[in-house]
């Protein structure tokens, strides 16, 4: 997925009431704005500002019908949004499993290194928390 197309979604679906258009939409199914504000805590005319600022990042799209607009969800750009979430997720899960492993099964290469050695630090050279077993003087 572009990063324009990206950011124009993530921008369209970081309002709340824009996620409660787009979840009407998903259970009504296609509808109008005057539709749409009779379920919303908004005007008409607000619904349809975020109708206008959705369909710009793709995410519905508007029908003639005699003088109204039908409004519909487009799933491509959700669809989208959800694989590149997942892809980014499926990332950080093999890092956070790296670091288990690295955590449970110490290094790969070389002896571990002592606790003492690897410690912040404060200003003044000495560990913020002293090493395991032994108290702090």
């Amino acid at each position: 997925m572009k990063r324009d197309r990206a950011d124009a979604i993530f921008a369209a679906l970081a309002d709340p009431t824009r996620r409660q258009v787009i979840r009407a939409l998903s259970e009504q199914g296609p509808s109008t704005a005057t539709g749409l504000a009779a379920n919303l805590p908004v005007t008409r005319q607000a619904v349809t500002k975020h109708l206008s600022a959705l369909a710009g990042a793709g995410l519905v799209t508007a029908t003639r019908r005699g003088r109204e607009k039908l409004y519909q969800i487009s799933p491509r750009p959700l669809t989208d949004a959800v694989s590149w979430m997942a892809d980014l997720g499926a990332r950080w899960d093999e890092r956070l499993a790296a670091l288990r492993d690295h955590i449970l099964g110490g290094p790969r290469d070389g002896p571990p290194t002592p606790p003492a050695l690897d410690a912040p630090r404060r200003s003044g050279g000495a560990p913020l928390m002293p090493p395991r077993g032994r108290a702090s003087t």
